[in-house]
């Protein structure tokens, strides 16, 4: 089965797919995404494939004839997509060299245009799970793509809320966003010339970290080869500081929020960010999404960002001098 069922009291779609549950978890002596595997190329540097389990397709099949009024179906088109980050089964990304990283970086961009050309897909959201904390069944390193036919609804919702702020200010609200953290300071992990690194005043993770442009750009379609690398910069060194904060590799979601695909005209008021959402409050102590955060979406932080922020901030030095890029 795989399909779309809408949720009428969330004016939302939930995507069915019971393939999933036949996604192995790979034996320690065998990987499809090593090269030799006879799935992937021989020789690559970043990759990307054609997820074997998708829960989005080009060609889905006919819903089950399961459809009421009141309860509706669609095909679940659309596409899901691997995206490896090395031939390398264990480096993961802040392991990777910049100039590694880059390459990742134009695969990215290169896929959002290419998904982006179908009429059917309305968004394209790049993402990536790290660490079994997440769910992780493939423990070689790797992100994903899905090319959504209906608009999910956190980024519907982020929208809405980006265009009020921008009717009734005039002003994009990640653009305000940016300079009240800067102007704050105490929220600021790091920064470079084109990126701003932050745990944002009203984040629900005690490490739930926001790498946003400083420019008003609204994806990575906008973005110059120096604006690219200074993400790829940025990007290892924060998930290089994660890995730092308790000496272990470190879980996190991270979801890339760029603009929408063949739908309405964004470019005023959103604006281009990535968004971490690390499963840890503490070295060995989880941040669950429990009872009131899933019934009423009513996120509740243990911790004060304000206080967090100086601990990632220890760890982004200690990264720094392991580096040997001391500040």
């Amino acid at each position: 089965m795989a399909e779309l069922r809408y949720n009428p009291l969330l004016d939302d779609w939930t995507m069915v797919a019971s393939n999933r549950q036949h996604r192995p978890n790979m034996p320690q002596d065998y990987c499809p995404f090593c090269p030799g595997s006879g799935k992937v190329p021989d020789h690559y540097e970043v990759h990307q494939h054609d997820n074997d389990f998708p829960a989005l397709s080009p060609n889905p099949p006919e819903p089950d004839p399961v459809a009421t009024a009141l309860y509706r179906t669609e095909q679940s088109v659309g596409k899901c997509e691997v995206i490896l980050y090395s031939p390398e089964h264990t480096v993961t990304l802040p392991e990777l060299p910049v100039d590694h990283l880059v390459k990742l970086v134009n695969l990215w961009t290169d896929r959002f245009s290419a998904l982006s050309q179908d009429p059917r897909h309305k968004y394209v959201m790049i993402f990536e799970n790290r660490g079994a904390e997440c769910g992780v069944t493939m423990p070689h390193p790797h992100g994903q793509i899905y090319a959504y036919s209906q608009m999910p609804l956190k980024i519907r919702a982020e929208l809405e809320n980006c265009q009020k702020h921008f009717v009734s200010t005039g002003h994009c609200l990640i653009c305000d966003m940016n300079s009240a953290e800067q102007e704050f300071e105490k929220r600021v992990i790091a920064e470079n010339e084109h990126f701003l690194a932050y745990l944002p005043f009203f984040t629900d993770y005690p490490y739930g970290l926001f790498i946003v442009s400083k420019n008003h750009k609204t994806s990575l379609l906008d973005f110059t080869a120096a604006e690219k690398r200074s993400l790829a910069e940025l990007l290892k060194d924060m998930t290089g500081a994660m890995d730092a904060l308790f000496d272990k590799l470190f879980p996190y979601m991270m979801v890339i929020h760029q603009r929408p695909v063949n739908s309405e005209t964004v470019e005023d008021y959103y604006h281009f960010h990535i968004e971490f959402y690390p499963p840890l409050r503490d070295e060995n102590k989880i941040k669950y999404y429990a009872s009131s955060e899933m019934g009423a979406w009513a996120a509740c932080n243990p911790h004060s960002v304000e206080d967090t922020a100086v601990h990632f901030r220890a760890a982004y030095d200690r990264y720094l001098r392991k580096e040997g890029r001391q500040k």
